[in-house]
């Protein structure tokens, strides 16, 4: 699986569509100016406008505890940091707000100066530093009605994977009818976001696939087996979220078949699918979960009016350096120009076809 994969995957949550507040309940300062540690003045709604922002934004690498222990953290290079293992002497408060203002190169933290005000970046920093650093604390419970998520406990045949009880990679053969029901529910809707937990073999490395969540509020129909009654009907295990079509997001991982490929193409097919569809989608129109929610989304790479004079050497240039401002990495140093070339060649025959050269 492509380490830089998972550097977009990670980086897409944090892109979020978190609305900044308004209204400012302290005065905005230098945040150069601010101590190591939380400033005395510091509100109580303050450190709770930084859970908010953390929470949305922040969860995906670094864990809603702070401890780093998130699927994305076991594949990153360098791993997040893990807050609730330092101190704010140590890390330094100025250094955090610069990392969250401008992000730090070779690594999956961007910056988020055009998507924060000041004051709500220096709220992220107090409530990591309170919360994780200082106060040790769980922070709060995601799953929670407040944060959308009604009846949770419809995913109950699952948490035994979440929470490490049985090892993830516990072989099929070895589980009861109830406990396969639950592991194919978290590995299709849980594990984008939760740790593996705990696995037999610690060096199981996961296999990249699109991920798409499953539809706000939607309840599976056999909901009594997910509660906890195992079902012996294999037919039941459709109705889990992100196996059907109530994600409006799933008909977007599905890659299109065409026939006739040549040789670079279906290298190209495969180098997109593995790395690009994380974000564009399998079908290339990033209308997948996490390219809906990327900020700026991703390019719709069959529309013509994103694709317009997209040229072979342009889009060359764009794989190769990235674009600034934007979760779009610089793959230079991850392919070669080979395989740059095969997946312009993917990408115009299956997406939309390239404009000549002036």
């Amino acid at each position: 699986m492509s380490k830089v994969a998972l550097l977009i995957a990670a980086t897409a949550l944090l892109s979020g569509c978190f609305e900044p507040s308004s209204q400012p309940t302290v005065e905005n300062r230098s945040a150069e100016s601010r101590s190591a540690v939380p400033d005395a003045e510091a509100s109580i709604e303050q450190i709770e406008l930084g859970r908010k922002i953390y929470n949305f934004r922040c969860y995906y690498c670094h864990g809603y505890s702070g401890n780093a222990r998130t699927l994305a953290a076991t594949l990153i290079t360098p791993k997040p940091v893990d807050f609730t293992s330092t101190s704010p002497d140590t890390l330094g408060k100025e250094r955090m707000l610069r990392s969250i203002r401008s992000g730090r190169s070779g690594t999956a933290m961007m910056g988020f100066s055009s998507v924060l005000n000041p004051r709500e970046i220096e709220a992220v920093a107090d409530f990591i530093i309170k919360e994780f650093m200082i106060g040790k604390r769980e922070n709060t419970r995601y799953h929670t009605e407040a944060n959308g998520w009604f009846n949770h406990q419809r995913y109950a045949a699952a948490f035994p994977f979440a929470t490490g009880k049985i090892p993830l990679d516990t072989p099929w053969e070895q589980l009861t009818p109830q406990q396969a029901e639950g592991k194919r529910l978290f590995m299709s809707s849980c594990v984008s976001c939760h740790d593996r937990a705990s696995t037999i073999n610690s060096d199981v490395i996961w296999e990249m696939r699109p991920v798409s969540f499953p539809r706000n509020q939607y309840s599976p129909s056999n909901q009594p087996a997910l509660a906890g009654t195992a079902h012996t009907n294999k037919a039941d295990t459709s109705s889990l979220d992100a196996m059907t079509s109530a994600s409006p997001y799933l008909l977007h991982d599905r890659a299109p078949v065409i026939a006739g490929l040549t040789a670079s193409e279906k290298r190209g097919e495969e180098l997109f699918q593995q790395n690009c569809a994380f974000c564009h989608a399998a079908d290339g129109t990033a209308r997948n979960w996490i390219g809906s929610f990327m900020e700026p989304h991703p390019r719709d790479l069959t529309s013509s009016k994103a694709m317009a004079g997209m040229t072979r050497s342009r889009l060359s240039k764009v794989i190769h350096e990235g674009l600034p401002g934007t979760s779009m990495p610089a793959w230079e140093s991850v392919l070669s120009e080979q395989q740059v070339n095969d997946v312009i060649a993917y990408v115009g025959r299956a997406f939309h076809p390239l404009a000549p050269e002036k």
